[in-house]
């Protein structure tokens, strides 16, 4: 299977680190699901087993991986690109679930994260994971993009 190269149509390249900022307060919300610390979580439950490509944009993670999941347990990680052959090599316990990626924005927003947003799929799994702790630290942004989902693969 060819990589999947992901279109990040809901955001503009210059926030491509993660660097947007939440709209202001009362602001209608957008048609992308952005989730705002007040708004209900969401409704996917992790299947038994999945695979799904994640492009991680981290300090900590960084590059492309084919990921499949069972059981709750990453089980396997292909590296995608450059940046991903070198972090799966150095770091092959990194690579999160959809479930853990999920996890994330609640517990930047329990860190008082100046920015912790998702976008979600129809079915409600995420397809894009915002944070930034701090607005005015330039190493602190995270970005996911989840794409290529297939639940149950054979």
């Amino acid at each position: 299977m060819p990589p999947d190269v992901p279109v990040l149509a809901t955001c503009p390249p210059s926030c491509w680190s993660g660097c947007c900022a939440p709209p202001p307060p009362g602001a209608p919300s957008a048609s992308s699901g952005s989730v705002e610390a007040n708004e209900p979580k969401t409704t996917w439950e992790e299947p038994a087993s999945y695979a799904y490509t994640l492009t991680s944009t981290t300090q900590v993670l960084a590059g492309t991986f084919r990921v499949k999941v069972r059981d709750g347990r990453v089980t396997e990680a292909v590296r995608v690109d450059a940046d991903s052959r070198r972090q799966v090599h150095e770091l092959p316990g990194e690579v999160p679930t959809i479930d853990g990626l999920l996890r994330r924005p609640e517990k930047a927003r329990s860190e008082d994260a100046d920015t912790a947003e998702a976008d979600y799929a129809a079915d409600g799994r995420p397809v894009r994971i915002s944070l930034d702790w701090d607005k005015n630290a330039i190493d602190d942004e995270a970005l996911y993009v989840i794409s290529s989902y297939e639940p149950n693969p054979g």
